[in-house]
């Protein structure tokens, strides 16, 4: 049997069955017979160009073997979920009388009414369908469901735009100005000014909107201008006439919709691509961290070829929903991960959210921020599970540092694989666990805090969140109706269809949820009886957990964590344990 082909059944193994026993090396000639194998994974396990934007992608004869593994059981676990996508789309598209037309705003809500029962069982997040014009809904979405591209900016900034003392006096109902409010500490800022400069569909729109959002002093977090970019270059606020503000925070959640899926595939998938590449031809099938980390990527490698046949293909989502085409969509991407997005241990969960101002900032304390608030909890659980799976099979720094797999993963990430931040080496036991603590986050509070059924949800929602413009920006104020901008009736079924392929409605109540993220016998069964309770711990942990977000109501103000709406999009019984598109 020749070298390449005993490659590739060592690695499916590994990827299939599992080993009995995980060990790190033990030792000089242990590591040499493991280093047999790896060297000849690292023959067959090449880098090679991207697929879909971004960093490099499998190559050669191991790195397709492992591509069509986690496409195979990638079409598995969809095709059943696409089969019921397809009932509710012709459910919904029989039922045309149903909708009036979509002639008015509000005739939009007619939409949820009887369908996407199978795609979305619970349907809208609770409160969407009678607040999701307010202020609030809008506001407190940048710090539950889109929580990424906001920022409270330091005292010491310039301000990006102006916005006259009157007119913030209004709208924050007290004697401030926009000044007052940064030197406060208590403005914060979105930017989507990048998105003007990419390439545009046919007879779709959109501004390229930044925004100010402001800390009332009652602690509320609350919208209060957005500038256009585009054009006349508006400039709109709470106090114009209440169709032009609607149509403002629809433009700005247009472009905020286009930055979070663009983003997330730079911010979690491909992060997670390269670092498991280079533990691919690094780390041993009889490594525990290859083992723990095999269990995180599942389908991992499915998502680029899928991305772009689905998204950025000429003629695919890109190209028929949104303002940006597929080309322009994937370039985008690229951009986003080569310039900063693509960080690893900036991204970290706490060091973000306190770069940019949301914890421990310069102001004021949030008094709300369901983003946090949820992720947290489960962030928490699992570090306490890496800390003891570390800890069983490292018994010190020293073994950390000692163990020559290890150090050449952090190598090889920093060298052939060019991902970026990765740790150089690994020195301590804290550090090798914020490393798999941080892999574990994206795969699960990252990703499906803006993915997966968060879309047909709350994120794509109509009216309030369609994914173009169907008339140009205004150029001047005064609109009279807002249904004119919104998608036709089967441009908003063709939206409602590509993000009910993305709901994973049938993981709900399954070993595929993230409850069960460490529960599987295959990880299990070769690690040790410290890691198995962990394992059993997190699960109970987010039993509980799930129980607590189940159980959310909402209080004599009509708000849930500060929100008119409950947001569930990381219930740890509904969202899955890894990525998907």
């Amino acid at each position: 049997m020749n070298s390449s082909v005993s490659a590739i059944i060592l690695l499916l193994c590994g990827i299939f069955g599992g080993v009995w026993g995980y060990t790190i090396p033990q030792g000089p000639a242990d590591a040499v017979r493991r280093g047999v194998a790896i060297n000849t994974t690292r023959a067959g396990f090449l880098y090679g160009p991207a697929v879909a934007g971004g960093p490099l992608y499998p190559s050669g004869p191991l790195g397709k073997a492992k591509v069509a593994a986690d496409i195979g059981n990638e079409q598995l676990e969809t095709t059943p979920n696409s089969l019921l996508v397809a009932e509710d789309t012709a459910r919904a598209s029989s039922s045309t009388e149903q909708y009036q037309g979509l002639d008015t705003f509000e005739e939009y809500l007619l939409l949820y009414q009887g369908q996407w029962a199978k795609t979305l069982p619970k349907g809208p997040a609770p409160g969407l369908l009678t607040n999701y014009t307010q202020d609030l809904f809008f506001s407190m979405e940048r710090l539950a469901n889109s929580a990424f591209s906001v920022r409270r900016l330091p005292r010491s900034s310039e301000l990006p735009f102006q916005v006259d003392y009157s007119t913030v006096s209004k709208v924050t109902g007290s004697s401030l100005s926009l000044q007052k409010l940064l030197q406060d500490g208590r403005l914060f800022y979105a930017d989507h000014r990048a998105q003007a400069s990419w390439p545009r569909t046919t007879n779709k729109f959109a501004a390229a909107c930044d925004a100010y959002f402001y800390m009332s002093k009652r602690g509320q977090f609350l919208p209060l201008a957005i500038r256009t970019n585009v054009g006349s270059n508006l400039i709109y606020t709470p106090i114009d006439e209440d169709a032009d503000w609607t149509l403002a925070k629809i433009m700005f959640n247009v472009n905020d919709f286009f930055f979070a899926q663009t983003w997330h595939l730079a911010a979690t998938h491909e992060i997670v691509q390269i670092a498991w590449m280079a533990a691919i031809r690094t780390l041993s099938i009889e490594h525990p961290i290859y083992a723990l980390l095999d269990r995180l990527t599942y389908q991992l490698f499915a998502i680029q070829p899928l991305a772009q046949s689905f998204l950025f293909d000429n003629g695919t989502a890109f190209d028929t929903l949104f303002p940006i085409t597929g080309t322009g969509a994937r370039d985008f991407v690229t951009e986003l991960y080569f310039n900063g997005t693509g960080s690893f241990k900036e991204g970290y969960f706490e060091t973000d959210l306190q770069k940019r101002g949301l914890i421990n900032g310069d102001g004021p304390k949030l008094k709300h921020f369901p983003y946090y608030e949820n992720a947290s909890t489960i962030h928490k659980a699992i570090r306490s599970f890496m800390r003891t799976f570390v800890r069983s099979f490292y018994k010190s720094d020293r073994a950390v540092r000692g163990d020559p797999e290890l150090q050449a993963w952090a190598t090889e990430a920093n060298g052939p694989a060019k991902a970026i931040d990765f740790p150089s080496k690994f020195d301590s036991v804290d550090e090798l666990t914020d490393a798999l603590t941080h892999i574990a986050h994206l795969v699960s509070t990252v990703h499906h805090s803006v993915n997966t059924n968060n879309l047909l949800s709350i994120s794509a929602t109509l009216p309030m969140h369609p994914a173009s413009l169907y008339r140009p920006v205004p150029t001047t104020k005064g609109i009279t109706s807002v249904a004119q901008y919104l998608p036709p009736l089967q441009a908003a079924l063709a939206q409602f269809q590509v993000d009910g392929l993305f709901a994973r409605p049938l993981i709900a109540n399954s070993t595929r949820s993230l409850s069960y993220m460490f529960d599987s016998p295959t990880f299990l069964n070769g690690t040790n009886r410290e890691t198995r309770t962990a394992a059993a711990e997190f699960k109970e942990a987010m039993f509980t957990f799930s129980k607590q977000i189940r159980s959310r109501t909402f209080n004599r103000d009509g708000l849930s964590q500060g929100a008119p709406f409950i947001w569930r999009a990381l219930d740890p019984t509904e969202a899955p344990f890894s990525l998907t598109i």
